[in-house]
């Protein structure tokens, strides 16, 4: 899985990867355990908020990014009106909550990096999963991101399965390039968080 922040690359199924040979999965380990939201990260947390009100929100569909994530959902089967896209999906609980409230680490590190970059972020306890991992289909079909051994660990751009506890001191995080979104965006989600979580 590589050096602690270095960024690297998943596997993406032959099958999934002929047929949309832009979509990437990239990864990074980070040494940190879930904790409480530290005061840095609460101030960003505020400013953000600041920054998405409803007439931001309703912009968002025609943004580039949020736009290729909504035509991929849709090209794998996944309704973006009814299962919200990463960014999306964050902006709307803000408006739900009336704000983005702090959910402790390391749930607003990758809620900040998705709503400033578009990428969806996930983290996993890295010692509880046999890497490298793959974007592959599973047996019904559905694409999921799963281990080394064929395991699910997560539906794609789902939440994982395997939630962190208070024995977790190493995070695998990745995040899933769509097409038609610059690789670029990815690997800045993913060195955000990172960035966030050396806060703890």
């Amino acid at each position: 899985m590589g050096a602690d922040g270095l960024i690297g690359r998943g596997r993406v199924a032959p099958a999934v990867a002929q047929e949309f040979p832009a979509l990437g999965l990239l990864t990074t380990v980070v040494t940190a355990r879930p904790g409480r939201t530290p005061p840095d990260v609460r101030a960003r947390l505020a400013d953000l908020s600041d920054r998405w009100r409803g007439a931001q929100a309703m912009a968002l569909r025609r943004q580039p990014v949020a736009h290729a994530h909504r035509v991929f959902f849709r090209h794998v089967g996944i309704d973006p009106d009814v299962r919200r896209v990463p960014q999306e999906a964050a902006i709307v609980r803000r408006l739900v909550d009336g704000g983005f409230l702090p959910r402790g680490m390391p749930a607003d590190a990758l809620t900040i990096a998705t709503v400033e970059t578009g990428v969806g972020v996930w983290a996993l306890d890295a010692a509880a999963v046999r890497g490298p991992l793959a974007v592959a289909p599973d047996a019904d079909g559905r694409l999921v991101v799963a281990d080394a051994d064929g395991a699910t660990v997560a539906p794609l751009f789902g939440d994982p399965e395997r939630p962190l506890s208070r024995s977790t001191r190493s995070l695998l995080l990745y995040a899933v390039r769509v097409p038609d979104v610059p690789e670029l965006f990815a690997v800045e989600a993913l060195e955000r968080c990172v960035e966030l979580l050396a806060e703890v």
